[in-house]
């Protein structure tokens, strides 16, 4: 114990010292959408501008969803946010930072600089905080001139939030709780879960607007025109409540407004802020049983989560601050400035694709949702490349993700030997919707997701240091086990995760993880005491991994599939071989790859394998983790980071995409972003360290 403390402390200086000397993170960062709100698949609010002011804010979807603010400054007024009204200039926009928790924006004219920050506190470490659907919004102004100035804030929200199409009718009622002001907003229906599916937007559950109270501060419910019209005139919000209600979102569009007067301002700091929430009441229904969020799985109410948020606003800015700093520094110290900052965009976007819902015995389940793919829930192939920001941070979440998926495939309705693909389509997790669904073997991914759920697994034990996790479905892994042993090394026609690329038998990549699974069970075998089970699987596992580079060579690299000469492909699923200290197969193969993909690389990066142009983000980022040295690793991350700042798909992460000419060949906002923290489980007392918070 002593050693390893010790072992820890002159990591973490090392760490320190690097930070020092490594590069800064690039000056210019222009994302192709910019995270403002990030809870959930539904509560989901993006920029995707170059400014705040040149666009409307968008759902992930790219449906409007509205939110507006402006400052008035000595009588003039400023828009800072969205591009309405279009008669008041836009207070021009000085910086954009995307950190992992934060989203800060400044802005400056007249004398005045204002600091913008959206802030979401995803911290994994702290289920409880990082399951409120709670996003907060900070102003913060000084004087830049020696003089004072007389300024007022204004922040709006369309009834856009709350429907899933405008002309759906909504309703809004206006309090206090406390301190607070409180304003409400739904749809008239509430057609709780009724819709499935992939482009849609919540039309139920109420969005919260909370303001503290003081002094200046006004708050309306009113028409976007007369809201935005009073402010920008100088005038006050309208002093009553629109009563015209219901009535549809796109009906003279109700906002809910909140104005400061601040007063005069001088280069001391001020600052106000409010708090952004949604109640879905109800969030997924898992085999016919509605479940409610975590946050409310002992009884709470809107007005404790919306209290609550208020109370930790101070100490949870500064817990934000201090991760946004601690997990930069590691970012950047493990794989470079630009690599951390493709991670920092992806961290929010990534959990905020799931769903962290209570079970009947409120133990969290963590449901993905497959944005702009076919809208699946708890997707198996999704989960496997975001289970690195999982397993990174908080290892308790991937197990919430998979424990629905275990559950499904141990009761009877999951009859096949291999593991499922999905439970469902996003928010009814009722059972598997793809392919051949539950009745036929058409068009699933067998040894996929079979070697999927067993790498995992492992890699849950590897985090645990036992395998007691496993231990609770041993039969049902084991089951997967003897398939893979049947079909894994030499795959049958069939899909892989990759399915937009379409069938292929005898995958190269698909066979390598099959053997890796089949030597992590033996691994989780030994962990559980079956040394007889371990030493025949790991048996096989070699014998297989021993006829792979001859059934794969293609001279200076390995081949797309076994009977393809010519062909190659991204072995991806290969960096599990030393993730999980494994050591199947020698070096050389990584090395060869590594070499060859260098010589195949475009303008944005490596192509997914010879057939087409296209990538996968997350798959570029593990297949570079296969490199031996830093050079290699950021060779292949340059592009991508070019690719990040100059794609001409303004959309939340894609990972999808065209390495000519960087454009999104499909998906986008998607979980699997969070594929490209695997390089930090390349470091183990990097992965201790932030896996070891949560524990």
């Amino acid at each position: 114990m002593l050693n390893c403390w010790l072992k820890n402390i002159l990591i973490a200086l090392l760490l320190a010292s690097a930070a020092t000397s490594s590069a800064q993170t690039p000056d210019h960062f222009r994302p192709p959408a910019v995270p403002l709100v990030t809870c959930d698949p539904y509560f989901s609010v993006w920029s995707m501008a170059d400014r705040l002011t040149d666009d409307s804010t968008r759902h992930w979807t790219g449906t409007k969803q509205s939110m507006s603010s402006m400052i008035r400054i000595d009588g003039k007024a400023y828009r800072i946010m969205g591009n309405e009204p279009k008669n008041t200039p836009a207070l021009p926009q000085t910086g954009l930072q995307v950190l992992p928790t934060r989203t800060i924006y400044d802005f400056e004219r007249s004398g005045v600089h204002v600091t913008l920050t959206f802030m979401t506190p995803m911290l994994p470490q702290d289920l409880d905080v990082m399951a409120r659907p709670v996003t907060y919004l900070t102003w913060e102004m000084r004087a830049t001139d020696g003089k004072m100035h007389k300024v007022a804030l204004y922040y709006d929200n369309t009834a856009e939030l709350v429907v899933n199409k405008a002309d759906q009718a909504v309703t809004w009622s206006h309090g206090t709780l406390g301190d607070l002001t409180v304003l409400r907003m739904g749809s008239q229906e509430q057609p709780v879960l009724a819709k499935k599916g992939d482009n849609l937007r919540i039309d139920w559950g109420y969005l919260y607007v909370a303001a503290p109270e003081v002094r200046g501060l006004q708050t309306v419910i009113a028409s976007e025109a007369a809201a935005q019209g009073a402010f920008a005139r100088g005038n006050p919000l309208p002093g009553t409540n629109d009563k015209r209600m219901p009535r549809a979102a796109s009906d003279e569009w109700p906002v809910i407004a909140v104005t400061y007067d601040l007063g005069q301002v001088d280069a001391k700091p001020a600052s106000r802020h409010l708090i952004l929430a949604y109640d879905d009441l109800y969030s997924i229904e898992y085999m016919h049983t509605r479940l409610r969020p975590y946050w409310r799985r002992n009884g709470a109410e809107a007005s404790k989560l919306l209290k609550e948020s208020e109370t930790d606003y101070q100490s949870l800015q500064e817990k934000c601050r201090d991760f946004d700093k601690d997990l930069m520094t590691d970012l950047t110290v493990v794989g470079g400035a630009k690599y951390a900052q493709v991670a920092a965009l992806a961290f929010r976007q990534s959990l905020a694709a799931h769903k962290m819902v209570a079970n009947s015995a409120g133990e969290p389940f963590f449901f993905p949702k497959e944005n702009f793919s076919n809208g699946c829930i708890g997707t198996v192939d999704v989960i496997y490349p975001a289970a690195p920001i999982l397993l990174f941070f908080n290892p308790r979440l991937l197990k919430a993700s998979l424990v629905p998926l275990l559950d499904y495939a141990s009761s009877g309705r999951w009859r096949f030997p291999f593991a499922p693909h999905d439970l469902g389509t996003y928010p009814l997790a009722n059972g598997q919707v793809y392919g051949g669904g539950e009745k036929t073997e058409r068009d699933q991914m067998p040894v996929e997701e079979s070697g999927n759920m067993l790498l995992l697994m492992a890699a849950l034990a590897k985090v645990d240091g036992n395998a007691g996790f496993a231990g609770k479905y041993w039969a049902l892994l084991t089951r997967w086990a003897e398939y893979l042993k049947k079909a894994g090394l030499d795959p049958e026609n069939q899909l892989c995760t990759d399915d937009f690329a379409g069938h292929l038998a005898h995958n190269a990549n698909l066979s390598l993880k099959a053997i890796l699974a089949l030597d992590a069970y033996a691994m989780m075998c030994d962990m559980q005491g079956k040394q007889e089970d371990a030493a025949l699987y790991r048996k096989t596992a070699q014998e297989f991994a021993a006829q792979w580079p001859k059934m794969a060579d293609d001279g200076d690299h390995y081949r797309l599939a076994f009977d393809k000469p010519g062909t190659w492909s991204q072995k991806y699923n290969l960096v599990w071989d030393a993730l999980l200290d494994l050591n199947l197969f020698p070096g050389e193969i990584a090395r060869k790859e590594i070499a060859y993909y260098k010589t195949k690389q475009n303008r944005f990066g490596l192509p997914l394998d010879n057939r087409k142009a296209y990538t996968k983000l997350d798959w570029v980022v593990w297949t570079a983790t296969l490199a031996e040295n830093s050079s290699d690793f950021e060779a292949f991350i340059s592009p991508v980071y070019d690719w990040v700042n100059e794609t001409p798909s303004r959309v939340p992460l894609t990972d999808w995409y065209w390495t000519t000419d960087g454009k999104q060949a499909g998906f986008q906002a998607r979980s699997v972003v969070g594929g490209v923290f695997i390089k930090m489980l390349s470091r183990p007392a990097v992965w201790e360290k932030w896996s070891r918070m949560a524990r």
